[in-house]
Parts: C-alpha cells; sequence; structure tokens
C-alpha cells in the first residue's frame, strides 16, 4: 500500500519522526507494526507505529545501518510501500487500573499511542522512558502533553534518574506492565516486576513481517512463536529467556 512522506525530521541523536499519509484502517491496536520497502533494499524494514488517525501514521525509528540511514533522507512528498496493520499489539484489558508503561530506546513510540488510548479510557498511566545519555532522549513532553507520569532514565546519569528503566520501578504502584525494548531490558523488566502480571514487545530482524519465513521466532512456555504475527506482544510469564 503507497504512503506518502509528510515530515521526516530529527529529534534526537540518529533518532527521526516520520509522518505519513495513506490509509490506515488496518491498524487497530497501539504496539502494531509496519514494514517497510525501501529503494535499493531486498528486505523490508519493520518499524512500530507511535501514532495514527484517519489521514496518517507518526513513525519513529533510529539511524543504524544502510536501510533507516537512506530513509534519513526521504523528502516530503516521496512514496512508500507500507504493509500495515501488522502484529498483533497491546491488550487494555479491562480490569486495570494503574498501567506502568516501560520504554528503551526506540522500544518507546509504540508506548506513546498506548498511553494515548489509556487517556481517552479517563486512566492516567505511568511512563518509563530510558535511555543511554541525554542527547538521545526524545518524546517526554509529547507523554506529558498527554497527561501521562513521566519518568525518565539516563544509563550515564547525564538527565533524569541515574540508572536503568528498572531502577523506578520498586517504588512505584502499579497493577499491569507493559513493555518495549531489547531482549535484555525486557529481561530485566519482566524480573523486577515480579509477580505483576503484564505484555512485553520483543524487537526483532524480520524477513518477511507476517509469518512466512519463521525468521524471528522466540519461545515460550506452549511453542516457539513467531515475534511478526503471534507478536510482537507476548505475555508476560510465558517467554522462555535464554540460559
Amino acid at each position: 500500500m503507497q504512503f506518502l512522506v509528510e515530515q521526516n525530521e530529527k529529534i534526537a541523536r540518529d533518532v527521526y519522526r516520520m509522518r505519513l499519509s495513506g490509509d490506515t484502517s488496518a491498524i487497530a491496536r497501539p504496539g502494531q507494526f509496519v514494514n517497510l520497502m525501501l529503494d535499493g533494499f531486498y528486505l523490508r524494514r519493520p518499524i512500530s507505529v507511535c501514532d495514527w488517525d484517519a489521514q496518517g501514521i507518526t513513525i519513529i525509528y533510529k539511524v543504524v545501518g544502510k536501510g533507516t540511514a537512506a530513509m534519513a533522507h526521504y523528502q516530503k512528498g516521496q512514496a512508500l510501500d507500507l504493509l500495515t496493520g501488522l502484529g498483533n499489539g497491546y491488550n487494555l484489558k479491562k480490569e486495570i487500573k494503574s498501567p506502568l508503561l516501560v520504554g528503551g530506546g526506540v522500544g518507546v513510540p509504540p508506548l506513546y499511542g498506548l498511553a494515548k488510548e489509556w487517556i481517552k479510557r479517563g486512566i492516567v498511566p505511568t511512563v518509563i522512558l530510558g535511555f543511554n545519555a541525554q542527547d538521545e532522549v526524545f518524546y517526554e513532553q509529547e507523554f506529558l502533553a498527554l497527561g501521562a507520569k513521566v519518568i525518565v532514565c539516563t544509563a550515564d546519569g547525564s538527565y533524569g534518574l541515574k540508572g536503568f528503566a528498572t531502577t523506578p520501578m520498586q517504588g512505584l504502584d502499579y497493577d499491569y506492565l507493559f513493555a518495549c525494548g531489547p531482549e535484555p531490558m525486557l529481561r530485566a523488566v519482566d524480573k523486577a516486576s515480579g509477580d505483576i502480571p503484564g505484555q512485553l514487545s520483543f524487537e526483532s530482524r524480520m524477513g518477511c513481517g507476517f509469518g512466512a519465513c519463521m525468521g524471528c521466532s522466540c519461545q515460550t512456555l506452549t511453542m516457539n512463536k513467531r515475534i511478526c504475527l503471534e507478536g510482537p506482544v507476548m505475555r508476560k510469564g510465558e517467554i522462555l529467556w535464554p540460559t
């Protein structure tokens, strides 16, 4: 499906926000992703949806290789071929009263759409944003503008609390956890939250993005699940972490 670039701007070190106009009818939940076809590259790039409305979507990506470096040069009016509405997304269970949202680096963007949905339901989430350093921090003000409670952590202490995303968790009162980020962070957050239930959204390289290639599988208690199809959101407690 064709989308058009409306905006593509740098918002932190190596981090860009792109606004795309197009048909968003396939996007139903926060936590879903799109798969972008880039000119000159064989494999698509999976990118989480940060926000969406009837006119288009907002994605946030980090330049980490040749594909995302090419994306950083896309200009307004350029066309992109997208597969949309991929993945299962977060399940906003009705019984949750005090959600905690924890994001690390480019795991932060899908939590923005999630926080927005909680605010619409009259529930104010607490959001922990974890980064390595001050020049990598983004979207603190956007979460605050929604009305969320926001805690920013940096590993080097250059901004906010010094420490990792798990650092402030023990002092918080919450009944459900939502997280997105690199696997080591998710594993640490899982452990830090103890018996509190939750959902973890995984980042992974993907070949196809819709379950055909089996290239992004992870082990769970019941079966190997494909992060692109049965995920990227997995239920906390079902993951078999590598030993």
